[in-house]
């Protein structure tokens, strides 16, 4: 007597929880309990029956695998009903790929067309910047007179004043050329008049800061020459009063101003000499 079993989806779901053993075993019983069958027989069958089961084996063990599956991919499956009624939503997680010679961005949610900006081969390489030693930038001065600046200029003045007047090349210097007046001039009738070129100056510039022999109120000392307060004051003074009685009136050298600065005949000639005197030193 053949018994034929026939097993549900169920029945093979719960048979595929039983091992290999007890379901082997299970089938033997069955099989040799079975009724009047020969001995022959038996075994013929027995042997048919375990190659049916091994396939069988086979079988449940590849629709197992299979449901696992399936069971992974349902869990990650999202219908689009569900999406249109709004019962779940979907989330795009962004991948990023690094690769060693290429980088893939992907920019900014939000902009349309997905932008991808490849770089290929892309060499970095660092940049020094380069160090320079701290240069101080020193301002060059024009040349103002004689082909040197001011600075020469009133060095060249100081190296032939002397005594009370002594350093104030850069003030005889400055003033006369603010003015329009030859500093070679202005420095020799300084000298001829003081006496300052030997070392020691007179009275006149020691007492009253009076530089150029000036007349006029406050009295020095109650004489005729004219008292200044201070000896930038005197030099100043004297200079105005050489340009506005002179310069100013076309009488630009020694021999031109002379006969009226001076009642000596040989003061043009003696102004001469130390203009040659300044000059050369």
């Amino acid at each position: 007597m053949i018994k034929i079993i026939v097993f549900s989806r169920k029945k093979c779901e719960k048979v595929s929880n039983l091992t290999f053993f007890r379901f082997f075993a299970t089938m033997l019983l069955f099989l040799f309990k079975g009724g009047t069958m020969k001995k022959v027989t038996k075994v013929s069958f027995a042997l048919g029956s375990l190659g049916i089961l091994m396939i069988f084996g086979a079988i449940l063990l590849q629709y197992k695998s299979f449901k696992n599956v399936e069971k992974k991919d349902n869990s990650r499956e999202i219908s689009m009903k569900d999406v249109e009624s709004g019962t779940e939503e979907v989330i795009e997680e962004p991948s990023v790929v690094v690769d060693d010679t290429e980088i893939t961005e992907i920019t900014e949610e939000g902009t349309g067309d997905q932008e991808i900006e490849e770089v290929q081969g892309a060499t970095v390489e660092e940049v020094t910047t380069p160090v320079y030693d701290d240069v101080t930038t020193i301002p060059v001065e024009p040349i103002v007179y004689d082909n040197m600046t001011m600075h020469q200029l009133a060095e060249k003045l100081n190296r032939s004043l002397k005594s009370t007047i002594s350093g104030q090349g850069y003030l005889i210097a400055s003033y006369s050329l603010e003015l329009g007046i030859d500093p070679y001039l202005a420095t020799a009738i300084i000298l001829h008049e003081t006496g300052c070129n030997s070392g020691t100056c007179s009275s006149l510039v020691r007492s009253c800061n009076n530089v150029g022999g000036q007349k006029g109120g406050p009295s020095c000392g109650g004489g005729a020459y004219k008292a200044y307060p201070t000896l930038e004051e005197g030099i100043k003074g004297y200079l105005d009063n050489l340009y506005r009685n002179y310069i100013s009136h076309g009488l630009t050298t020694a021999e031109a101003i002379g006969p009226k600065y001076a009642a000596s005949t040989t003061w043009a000639s003696q102004v001469n000499g130390y203009i040659a005197l300044v000059r050369n030193k």
